[in-house]
């Protein structure tokens, strides 16, 4: 597959200070990786449907899960934002090309819904 996406050695340069520390036994190539879960996500493909370039699926989701649940892309997004020189917004696209950032910010918003809803019933103060 010709068309597939690859991180530079300039960006991966630029993303490799945001990375958490390896402990223990080494993580496989960031930079495949990275390039597989960017490549997931722009084209609104299933995990499953991965090239077979970037590696084992459960690979890509078990760093995309980690790292997300780290906070690590959220560091990435803040840290490449704040060394621009101009202030800008940076928006992540929620079309119909791109199904699994939107079941996951619909997963988000309900769970989001439900924990509020319980710190009513349950006495809590609301804010």
């Amino acid at each position: 597959m010709s068309n597939l996406f690859w991180l530079s050695d300039e960006q991966m340069s630029r993303l490799r200070p945001f990375f958490p520390k390896s402990h223990g036994k080494p993580r496989v190539d960031d930079r495949r990786v990275l390039s597989g879960i960017i490549f997931i996500n722009r084209n609104g493909l299933r995990w499953s449907d991965a090239p077979p370039a970037y590696g084992p699926p459960k690979t890509l989701y078990n760093r995309w899960k980690r790292w997300s649940d780290m906070g690590v892309f959220a560091r990435m997004m803040q840290g490449l934002a704040s060394e621009a020189a101009d202030r800008k917004t940076v928006m992540i696209d929620v079309s119909r090309r791109t199904p699994c950032v939107r079941v996951s910010l619909r997963k988000y918003l309900k769970a989001h819904r439900t924990a509020t809803s319980l710190r009513l019933k349950k006495g809590g103060v609301a804010g």
